[in-house]
């Protein structure tokens, strides 16, 4: 008799969701991603990944969007929270299914814009496993990758290092506004956090979540995206927009650190132009850059696994970027942390 398929629920991924776990197991899948390109050598224990590029199917309307993102990330280490953080070496296939249905928040009966499910098969046979609720996954996975890319981008400069208070701005409060902010919140020492929306409703409501979640931290709701940037240390972007929203004169003269969420023109058309020339790039994949970040006039340094892994970290730069476009790896190992979590609990 086959063994029957663990399917583990939105509710259950929510239990055992917390920010170390998912920011670790981001921080592998980078590390893994890189380490693939750089190390040629037959070493079959030594970290690897898999992962084509994701692959977009249009279903009707030009809103209504199909992705598909498979990955195998082999080797790699996770931290079981569950057992006195004991190492466990792990390998994982994974494909994660998201639809983006753009009309899905104005039905009747509101769903998320963006829904999603993991699968994760047997690394031995092949066979499916498990089917995990993807949807807080992918929110929750997005924020850590950039809070593993504020950490290893922007802390090394300071001798304090990530016990050095921040002042984050986040711009656009919708889904991944949230998550970035209380995320950034959440793994770091924020003293002050300005929020900035299109509709600031939407903004009111966040600021009104982080006064009630976090404490010690003084929350700044602003009328415009460049109040909004003046005076942070870290900036989070996560729009809609194809029209630059702030510009490099809005921004401090100081180290600043800019994270933004997607690919394509409308996600690197959020941040002015001038910042793009006055930053330095960095990213997650270089295959998916290749694909999704197609005319972007900007100087990209490399991957964020390669300066965790190098520890070649940029020191001196006044401006750094990361350019978040997602990858399949980083489903694979936050799924399996998930898994391992859940069944940890039975």
């Amino acid at each position: 008799m086959s063994t029957p398929i663990i399917q583990i629920t939105a509710e259950q991924v929510r239990e055992v969701l917390n920010w170390r776990l998912v920011c670790a197991a981001v921080e592998e899948a980078m590390k893994s991603v890189s380490y693939s390109q750089q190390d040629q050598s037959p070493d079959h224990d030594s970290p690897q990944t898999s992962q084509p590029p994701r692959s977009m199917t249009i279903c009707g309307a030009k809103t209504n969007i199909l992705l598909t993102m498979p990955a195998y990330v082999g080797n790699y280490r996770l931290t079981s929270s569950s057992n006195n953080d004991s190492i466990l070496k792990s390998s994982t296939i994974a494909c994660k299914m998201v639809t983006s249905f753009g009309k899905n928040p104005k039905r009747a009966s509101p769903l998320p814009r963006i829904m999603a499910n993991i699968l994760i098969f047997n690394t031995e046979t092949g066979k499916l496993d498990c089917i995990i609720d993807g949807t807080d996954i992918t929110a929750w996975r997005t924020a850590a990758a950039s809070l593993v890319a504020t950490k290893h981008l922007y802390f090394p400069r300071y001798p304090e290092g990530i016990v050095r208070p921040i002042t984050v701005a986040i711009i656009g409060t919708g889904v991944q506004g949230e998550s970035h902010a209380l995320g950034m919140c959440s793994f770091f020492t924020v003293s002050d956090i300005y929020l900035w929306n299109r509709t600031n409703i939407k903004a009111e409501s966040l600021g009104k979540k982080l006064k009630s979640e976090i404490a010690n931290v003084r929350v700044h709701v602003c009328s415009t995206a460049s109040e909004a940037v003046a005076d942070a240390d870290v900036v989070c972007v996560g729009t809609y927009s194809s029209t630059p929203l702030f510009t490099h004169a809005m921004l401090k003269k100081s180290h600043v650190h800019i994270n933004t969420v997607g690919a394509g023109q409308v996600h690197f058309g959020e941040v002015g132009p001038d910042i793009y020339e006055n930053g330095k790039v960095y990213i997650d994949s270089w295959e998916n850059a290749k694909k999704e970040l197609n005319g972007l006039k900007a100087e990209i340094i490399g991957e964020v696994g390669e300066v965790i892994n190098t520890e070649k970290y940029p020191m001196n730069d006044k401006i750094t970027i990361f350019q978040s476009m997602g990858m399949a790896a980083e489903d694979a190992t936050v799924a399996q942390s998930i898994l391992n979590e859940v069944l940890s609990k039975k």
